[in-house]
């Protein structure tokens, strides 16, 4: 296994092991129904006593993710068959390890911040790795390949009613407390992604570029673009080097920068979609 598959795998496992405490530690022991298998876990677990919410997480899943190589054969996804499995398994284990009978505090909103957070942040993870935990995952897959769903909609909806299940079984206030974590759980994700994948885009425009250039391709290992430009004001000639780099990266380039030509005009622009060499593959 090469450095990059195993930096993918030991992702893969952090991201699945964030998703199974959250659900675990803060969605079961609350009724908090935010959607998916785990919410559907939930509700059946109230009505069902021989089962408890993990084995229900387990059972669910195993089934889904059957169903999808019924369906998909050798097309459908490992990573999200192992991440699917794993989940149920860590859940399963948390059940034995760390029993719970009630929450850990009698704040319901504490509970529910880190019950949308973590499996959002856990959830983000596995997304940026092209995986997920599967579940009602899997059903958008088969409807997309059979029909022309909106499968957004279609799993917003879904996710919708489990809500309005969960307060037709736990009462008014579990269910408003799950549609106020369904909400939010959209936003986390989202925001997770974004900050996972942000990258800074430079714009330099300085009479240095031999130098500049350098620093970026020997002491960055980055590519670079440069024009050929002339100042509307100074009419001086310049060069314009167009730069994407990591975040980490950026502060050095924008010092050595500065260090070389204090007279260079420097554009800094926030970015999380990157595709090329270095950054994002085309899909």
């Amino acid at each position: 296994m090469n450095q990059a598959k195993l930096k993918d795998f030991g992702t893969l496992n952090l991201g699945v092991l964030i998703v199974a405490a959250g659900v675990y530690f803060f969605k079961f022991p609350n009724n908090f129904s935010i959607g998916g298998v785990s919410g559907i876990s939930v509700i059946l677990g109230s009505m069902l006593k021989d089962f408890s919410p993990g084995t229900l997480v387990f059972i669910l899943n195993m089934v889904l993710m059957l169903l999808g190589f019924a369906v998909f054969g050798k097309g459908f996804g490992l990573k999200t068959a192992y991440a699917s499995f794993m989940l149920s398994a860590e859940i399963w284990v948390f059940e034995r390890l760390f029993p719970m009978s009630h929450p850990f505090t009698d704040e319901p909103v504490l509970e529910l911040v880190f019950a949308v957070m973590l499996p959002a942040i856990g959830s983000a993870i596995l997304f940026n790795i092209d995986a997920s935990t599967g579940g009602t995952d899997v059903i958008a897959m088969i409807l997309k390949k059979y029909s022309n769903v909106n499968i957004g909609r279609a799993l917003l909806l879904s996710d919708f009613l489990i809500t309005i299940a969960a307060g037709a079984v736990f009462g008014v206030k579990t269910g408003l407390f799950s549609i106020l974590g369904l909400a939010a759980k959209a936003l986390v994700v989202d925001s997770v992604i974004e900050s996972i994948n942000l990258c800074k885009y430079f714009t330099i425009i300085t009479s240095r570029p031999d130098e500049v250039i350098n620093f970026i391709v020997k002491n960055l290992h980055r590519g670079a673009t440069s024009m050929d430009a002339n100042g509307v004001f100074t009419h001086e000639n310049k060069t314009v080097i167009l730069c994407a780099v990591h975040r980490a990266q950026a502060v050095q380039l924008r010092n050595y920068i500065r260090s070389v030509d204090a007279k260079a005009f420097i554009l800094i622009t926030n970015t999380s979609e990157i595709i090329g060499k270095g950054f994002r593959g085309v899909a």
